[in-house]
């Protein structure tokens, strides 16, 4: 290797910034030092990179690149978006955008399925909670940033796209094609069941969610419904304001709903802001599964410490970080977890997950069997919201608590 040549024009300016960070440390102290050592390798690696790899590399690749990896040695939550991934993640939140309907998450360096949105190509196509993305087109996935794969899942409406999955209990990868379509996210459907029970399925906590849940329970009410069941299985979550707003209609007026706990123990606490509209004698049974995250938690979990419901099913997700978006002048952005979740008692929700008052568990069979009977129904002509109770255990259970008026005590950990 031939011999490194002094910190040019280039080095100046790694220099200058790292100044910038040295009057930051300066206030700290002893750990200034420590602070100044790391940073200095840094920028040290970055111009014997930049003088050496065997092919000309440019500046921004390289700390984009950096970026990148420190976001993703953090946790599989925070990332980095450079200007065309931060583009493209705006579009997404704005409910509409295309895909193959899933919601994922990172596990020891691989992308996993959080959830599949119901109604879309995933679902439709079996893809289940706990799938792991081994290959996309047959690139393996071990080495991608959880922005590098959403991007490569995505694509043109009408082309197809291959996932490679591992899936506990299957001994070889299951393949899958997918054909990409525009996915619109219909968040909210409703129906009045076995008599007198109000179904509510909530598929995701995206913008005026709440006021579709408010307008479904109006309805119901109206029909004469004596009974609730908000179902959020397999609801990967959303919008936090959302989530409160939902529970809202539940829970008397001025209600801590859910609090923030950040680095340094500053607490942001969200609380109900006005009457709820179903009586509180009147019986709720929210679902929950494996694939229920977020924002569905939130909502689990105030209702279940309130006891103003009876939480059946299985063992949420458990993925209740606070995510902020900070935005760079370049364009790009770091998504940066800030702060956790935690119930109205002071559970913790992240990595915990909500557990249910009343366990009911649905294997794989049984998941199996009520998808393609949903699916034939589907190809019989069937539309809007299909429930079939006598195929859904934890459905039917539910039902079962509302008819018999059933008051259980919480068994969740506290």
């Amino acid at each position: 290797m031939r011999k490194l040549s002094k910190l040019g024009t280039f080095g100046l300016v790694i220099t200058t910034f790292s100044l910038g960070f040295i009057v930051g440390f300066a206030s700290q102290g002893k750990q200034a030092e420590d602070e100044y050592k790391y940073l200095r390798i840094f920028t040290d690696a970055l111009k014997i990179v930049k003088d050496n790899y065997v092919e000309p590399v440019s500046t921004k690749d390289l700390i984009y690149g950096a970026l990148n990896g420190m976001t993703k040695s953090l946790d599989p939550f925070s990332s980095f978006f450079n200007p065309k991934q931060y583009e493209s993640f705006k579009q997404e939140t704005e409910g509409e955008f295309g895909g193959i309907g899933i919601e994922i998450g990172m596990e020891k360096g691989r992308p996993i399925v959080i959830s599949p949105i119901e109604g879309t190509p995933a679902y439709k196509a079996g893809i289940k909670p706990g799938d792991i993305i081994l290959e996309i087109n047959g690139e393996d996935t071990s080495n991608m940033s959880l922005m590098d794969v959403v991007q490569r899942i995505r694509g043109k409406v009408g082309t197809k796209v291959e996932l490679s999955i591992y899936r506990k209990g299957v001994d070889k990868p299951i393949k899958i094609e997918l054909e990409r379509a525009l996915i619109r996210i219909e968040s909210v459907k409703w129906a009045k069941i076995e008599e007198n029970v109000g179904y509510i399925k909530l598929s995701q906590f995206n913008e005026n969610v709440s006021a579709q849940v408010e307008k479904a329970i109006k309805e119901l009410l109206a029909k004469g419904v004596n009974g609730f069941i908000l179902d959020l299985r397999n609801d990967p979550g959303g919008l936090l304001s959302e989530a409160v707003n939902v529970c809202d209609l539940f829970l008397p007026e001025g209600k801590l709903v859910v609090y923030t706990k950040g680095r340094n123990g500053e607490t942001q606490r969200y609380f109900s802001k006005r009457k709820a509209i179903i009586p509180d004698n009147v019986p709720l049974v929210v679902l929950i599964n494996k694939g229920s995250a977020s924002a569905s938690e939130i909502v689990a979990g105030a209702l279940q410490d309130y006891k103003r419901a009876v939480i059946l099913g299985e063992k949420s997700y458990g993925k209740a970080s606070v995510q902020n978006i900070i935005p760079m002048e370049d364009g790009s952005a770091l998504k940066l977890t800030v702060a956790y979740y935690y119930t109205p008692l002071g559970r913790l929700i992240h990595k915990k997950g909500i557990t249910p008052d009343v366990e009911v568990v649905m294997d794989e069979k049984q998941e199996e069997a009520l998808q393609e009977a949903i699916r034939q129904r589907r190809l019989q002509g069937k539309n809007g919201l299909i429930v079939i109770p006598e195929m859904d255990p934890q459905l039917s259970k539910a039902i079962e608590i509302i008819k018999s008026g059933q008051k259980l005590k919480r068994v969740a950990n506290m």
